[in-house]
């Protein structure tokens, strides 16, 4: 008994010893620059809704619903980010089933300092987690634009609960969570390059946008009305603060402050360059001039576009999808529109949908090792068409068609759910006096008498 006693303490100093190996190893794990770039990258794509989509989108709208449109951006930073703490994180990134996660993070359970070795080594898992929370922020932000000016705030609100649950949160664990159907990385079965979000966020969002805009019917006086922006200069800004921004929404997804973030970097920049050049160029063939709504409409395109392939595309590449997103989507929000008389108002589809269902695409062409080299069941992979895996469009398409699928039962579901409990559109005497004072009492602009 005694020589047990005696031991007692040094048994206590080699756990104390180990444990404090342990932590400085973890420690030495952990990059100060990498958690840096992702915490300035976090706050970079935070910046994208607010004050970045707001203005945008509260600018392409007529005066009267200026507020009501900016509050649809700013409530999504309050509204998700608790259902993100409570239950989105964990649905995500905690493994499951390959189409949704489990609650091992619920309420944020175990996520601290420490990494999580399996999605970013070396920042914090909070960090990790903070990033995650602003794309989930954005995704149904973008939604809010096709219906613009007529749906009630109650039924917004709701809309994007439940579409976080039925939409994004099984989408983001199918292509980015371990064990997810189209994550190439940790298990997927059906290999699905999405760096950034072109099918978790903009085919989702975009798609729902569509189903939206349907389901709703046209704003009171479409199209016979005019319909113009109110403020032209607070959407410059808006889609301004938007390329900025997405240099953490793209580059930021490299998860490290890395030559990869580095190339997706410049991707970013030159995707939404030459998409700017390409819609005003086809605005300026169509109508005889280029208008700075088409300038900032490209830009946009090509930012949506370039989002999935942003890590895996060399420069010139990027170029290139950027300028083909930019003709292509003047095409689908003038002719398309048209054709079809639908009522996006403004054009979350056109840009969002259409723009990123070609980028995910274009990813499959020009994915490439020589950018991305990270290993693929452990050995480095060709990526792409282009670098001798054809197959790759195949399964790039397979991601595209599920996030279509989702998104067109998912919306069309909650939508139903969300008009019976309570409608969805307000009154036709609310719309005409418009949303601000309707909605929420208030205007945008006082004007003296």
């Amino acid at each position: 008994m005694q020589i047990v006693h005696l031991g007692l303490p040094a048994i206590a100093a080699d756990i104390s010893a180990r444990l404090s190996a342990l932590e400085k190893s973890t420690a030495s794990a952990q990059s100060a620059g990498d958690n840096a770039w992702m915490l300035v990258s976090a706050a970079l794509v935070l910046m994208m809704t607010g004050p970045g989509l707001a203005l945008f989108y509260g600018g392409l709208v007529r005066r009267k619903n200026v507020l009501a449109t900016m509050m649809n951006s700013f409530s999504m930073m309050a509204l998700i980010t608790l259902i993100w703490a409570f239950f989105g994180y964990s649905l995500v990134f905690s493994e499951g089933t390959p189409f949704i996660g489990g609650l091992k993070y619920a309420f944020l359970n175990g996520v601290g300092v420490a990494p999580n070795p399996d999605y970013a080594a070396t920042i914090p898992q909070l960090t990790f987690m903070s990033y995650q929370l602003m794309f989930a922020i954005i995704t149904p932000a973008l939604i809010s634009g096709a219906f613009a000016e007529r749906m009630k705030f109650s039924a917004f609100a709701l809309f994007t609960t439940l579409w976080a649950f039925l939409v994004y949160f099984p989408m983001a664990h199918m292509v980015w969570g371990k064990g997810g159907l189209f994550n190439a990385y940790l298990g997927g079965s059906v290999p699905c390059f999405d760096f950034a979000g072109g099918t978790v966020v903009h085919i989702t969002s975009g798609v729902s946008a569509l189903v939206c805009a349907l389901y709703l019917g046209k704003r009171v006086g479409f199209p016979a009305e005019p319909m113009r922006p109110h403020s032209m200069v607070l959407s410059v800004v808006g889609a301004c603060m938007l390329w900025v921004g997405w240099f953490g929404f793209n580059a930021g997804s490299a998860l490290s402050a890395s030559g990869l973030a580095s190339s997706a970097f410049a991707a970013t920049h030159f995707a939404a360059a030459s998409a700017a050049l390409g819609w005003m160029a086809a605005e300026w063939l169509h109508s005889g001039k280029p208008t700075m709504l088409g300038g900032i409409s490209g830009a946009v395109a090509g930012l949506v576009a370039i989002t999935p392939a942003s890590g895996f595309v060399k420069p010139m590449p990027a170029l290139l999808i950027g300028l083909l997103a930019g003709g292509f989507c003047f095409w689908m929000v003038t002719a398309v529109k048209h054709k079809f008389g639908y009522d996006d108002t403004l054009d979350a589809f056109g840009v969002h949908g259409a723009g990123g269902t070609l980028g995910a695409l274009l990813t499959g062409v020009f994915a490439t090792s020589a950018v991305n080299d990270t290993p693929i069941g452990g050995k480095l992979m060709p990526l792409g068409a282009m670098d001798g895996h054809p197959i790759q469009i195949l399964y790039q398409a397979a991601g595209v068609a599920m996030a279509v699928l989702l998104a067109v039962i998912g919306t069309f579901l909650i939508l139903k759910i969300c008009d019976a409990l309570i409608g969805v559109r307000v009154e036709r005497e609310g719309e005409r006096e418009g949303l601000d004072l309707s909605q929420h009492g208030e205007e945008g602009y006082y004007l003296e008498a």
